[in-house]
């Protein structure tokens, strides 16, 4: 008997060190995990909450020659990232208004027929589309839509945007469709209502929740994208409201800023709209992910 009670301590102690081992290990990476995102977070609001203000929103981009006899005069640079926030907004509202629709169709088409060559088929090609590197996919839209239209537009960029859009849809469509109770639509079926009544006004609502989660994931995920967009939308140095014609997006403006000596300053204040842009679509996800949560 004390020997049995012996090898039971023994083993309560080792359990206890080895649960105690794994919980600092498991501390200590996350830790060292954030240093990078707190530095990056840390950087970028330390040098770019200055710029934010009502003129640095509302003004477009200043040319390089205007910024460089500001700063050799000693004057806060004039101009602001207004073309580049429009057009990021025009571009994707196009691509949700594009990619919303046909995402959530495919996802419960994938989720109703799973079983099927063709739906495997689909979801194989979704996951690789999926993992295809951006700038391919402005490649793809250049040779598909820029060249057609002969030249850079605001449409052609949307459409690179809603490619990108597409898979993460369907996807988050598919998951949440695929969790949902199967005695939603047998109790609408036997009630008398048609397959797509059914689905669209029990089994669509039921899911919305989530869904939208999604598509709000979505939409953060291609916001800061600019590789798509330099082979698409181009850029300018104006605000433009005419989607057939080369547009900004505050991404381009970035890049445009690193590019040039004298604008470089700005990279600070654009960097952290996107990043508090991005941060408000993430957290609006997750508040509709724990009030809708399936």
């Amino acid at each position: 008997m004390e020997i049995n009670q012996t090898l039971k301590r023994s083993n309560s102690h080792r359990r206890i060190l080895g649960d105690r081992l794994l919980y600092f290990s498991v501390c200590l990476f996350s830790g060292i995990t954030a240093i990078p995102l707190i530095a990056i977070l840390g950087e970028v609001c330390v040098k770019g909450w200055r710029q934010l203000g009502w003129a640095f929103l509302t003004e477009p981009a200043p040319d390089g020659y205007v910024a460089l006899m500001a700063a050799d005069s000693g004057e806060t640079i004039p101009g602001g990232i207004a073309n580049g926030i429009i057009g990021t907004f025009l571009m994707l509202s196009l691509a949700s208004a594009l990619a919303i629709p046909v995402g959530i169709m495919c996802g419960i088409c994938l989720s109703e027929n799973r079983r099927s060559k063709f739906a495997v088929f689909v979801s194989y090609l979704t996951d690789l589309l999926q993992g295809t590197p951006s700038i391919i996919i402005g490649i793809i839209t250049y040779i598909w839509v820029v060249v057609p239209m002969k030249g850079y537009s605001a449409f052609a960029g949307s459409i690179a945007l809603f490619i990108m859009m597409l898979p993460l849809i369907i996807r988050s469509t598919e998951e949440t469709m695929n969790v949902l109770p199967l005695k939603l639509k047998e109790a609408g079926l036997a009630l008398g209502g048609s397959y797509w009544r059914v689905m669209l006004r029990v089994m669509l609502p039921s899911a919305l929740g989530s869904i939208f989660t999604g598509i709000l994931l979505a939409i953060s995920r291609v916001a800061g994208e600019t590789a798509p967009l330099m082979f698409t939308a181009l850029g300018g140095a104006a605000i433009s409201w005419s989607m057939d014609r080369p547009m900004a997006a505050v991404p381009l403006l970035i890049w445009d800023f690193f590019n040039d000596p004298s604008l470089q300053s700005l990279i600070w204040g654009a960097s952290l709209f996107l990043l508090l842009f991005v941060l408000c679509l993430n957290l609006l996800a997750k508040r509709l992910e724990k009030r809708w949560k399936i």
